[in-house]
């Protein structure tokens, strides 16, 4: 066991520094900021209540018209307006930054349009705030200020006690200098807690500014995975651009070409020159050679027939593939798992692919490891792939810039987030570059709902 021993001066001076915080903290900035934000709540709580009384009385009373849903549907939107009002405030005078709400989606239509703007939820809870916090900064402001008085109060007694009537002023036994001195300490003592109770009656109003005027998890999740649908929908469309482009310009050139070399055997054939039909199928036939190979490849692309056989064995051909040694390891765990659902084994198998290869042609690594194992944390297990080469490091995530196909780590990122898996990177300049992903284990599904590994019937 390791024992620190702490220096004396060292703890004084820390305990100083302490006590001259406490005793400045009455005078800072942040205390009389926060002190503002609750006046400034209470002089604008006349209105919101108003506000909010409004759009109740519309949305019950006058929803039987037309022209009623339309004020009562613009009233409840207008929430938002309060609650960016709210949380500016919470920003500026407290430190509280809150994200705002995702916007309201669009919707065609006048019914769908009104009945989305009465079920605005972010307008109904900036509605709920904007009640809540009443009684919350008035008792707040009240307490507050209370104690602030009687600490100023009791710090200058001594000096105003004789403007008092006497049926106010203290007993006459304090009015001596013992006394006023400790009624002066008593003041002080509350001026230095008023920035303690200041910082504990603005807490409950910071709490609802961020529970109901940022956006909920459910929001946050929702947003997420449409930026994940979005980017996986754009990513399939430009590969498919890209194998169009490639089937186009390489291996249909290719196939044109055999057609005509072919045609021209034939005329050559039927004018009797044996020798030029020899030489035109010869270079047919290599020409027919190389466009198989194009479509193996542009297939590999699609889908790597080794995936058939499992993970491990497709792990093992892109192993041997490799432009540069790798280790390739899979946790028994996985295997004994059985086959997984054929999208997260073509995530994990070309998110491999792709980072061996970057390691090769961007880090310049002599060799790669890659580990795959399964994690029980959870019902149906993770999946965890960590992916460690030696190379130069300094790797980063380039945010994709709205054009073409996301290629590198932030479309390899792109892709594990589309599944609601995770990626992380580390990279120090000099080396390892380690990129680890984590996706849900989802297990292959066979027609008639049985699962294809041990899991059995589904």
């Amino acid at each position: 066991m390791t024992t620190m021993t702490l220096d004396p001066g060292a703890r004084q001076s820390g305990a100083t520094r302490g006590g001259v915080r406490l005793l400045n903290a009455p005078l800072s900035s942040a205390t009389w900021r926060s002190y503002a934000y609750l006046w400034l709540m209470l002089l604008l709580a006349p209105l919101a209540f108003a506000y909010v009384l409004a759009t109740v009385v519309f949305t019950v009373g006058a929803a039987v018209t037309v022209v009623g849903l339309f004020v009562a549907g613009a009233l409840v939107t207008g929430g938002r307006w309060w609650g960016s009002v709210y949380r500016g405030l919470a920003g500026y005078l407290l430190g509280t930054e809150v994200a705002s709400p995702a916007a309201r989606p669009p919707r065609q239509g006048f019914w769908p349009r009104v009945g989305g703007a009465l079920g605005d939820a972010v307008g109904w809870r900036a509605l709920l705030f904007m009640i809540t916090t009443l009684p919350v900064t008035l008792a707040g402001l009240i307490v507050s200020t209370a104690c602030l008085v009687l600490g100023i109060g009791g710090v200058t007694y001594w000096t105003w006690f004789w403007s008092l009537p006497p049926e106010l002023a203290m007993d006459g036994s304090w009015h001596t200098p013992p006394g006023f001195a400790l009624v002066a300490a008593g003041g002080l003592g509350a001026l230095v807690l008023w920035p303690v109770l200041q910082r504990g009656v603005v807490a409950v109003p910071q709490l609802l500014t961020r529970v109901l005027l940022g956006p909920t998890a459910v929001s946050l999740r929702l947003a997420e995975l449409e930026r994940s649908r979005a980017g996986t929908v754009e990513d399939a469309d430009a590969r498919l651009r890209r194998i169009e482009r490639d089937l186009h310009d390489g291996t249909q050139a290719r196939l044109v070409a055999v057609g005509m070399q072919l045609g021209e055997a034939r005329q050559q054939l039927a004018s009797g020159d044996t020798v030029t039909v020899g030489e035109l199928l010869e270079v047919a036939h290599t020409s027919t050679k190389d466009a198989l190979v194009e479509l193996r490849e542009l297939a590999r692309g699609i889908h790597p027939p080794a995936l058939d056989s499992g993970l491990a064995v497709a792990l093992e051909t892109l192993s041997a593939r490799a432009p540069l040694p790798v280790t390739a390891q899979v946790d028994a765990a996985v295997e004994a798992r059985g086959r997984l659902a054929p999208a997260i084994e073509s995530i994990v198998y070309f998110s491999i692919a792709e980072l061996v290869t970057n390691a090769a042609k961007h880090a310049h690594a002599s060799r790669v490891h890659v580990l795959v194992e399964a994690l029980f944390e959870e019902k149906d297990g993770i999946l965890r792939i960590q992916v460690l080469d030696d190379g130069a490091g300094g790797a980063t995530v380039v945010p994709h810039d709205g054009s073409g196909l996301r290629s590198g780590l932030a479309g390899l990122a792109e892709r594990v987030r589309s599944v609601d898996g995770t990626f992380g990177l580390s990279s120090p300049v000099g080396g390892p570059t380690v990129v680890t992903l984590t996706l849900p284990a989802v297990p292959a599904v066979a027609e008639g709902g049985r699962h294809t590994g041990t899991g059995g019937d589904a």
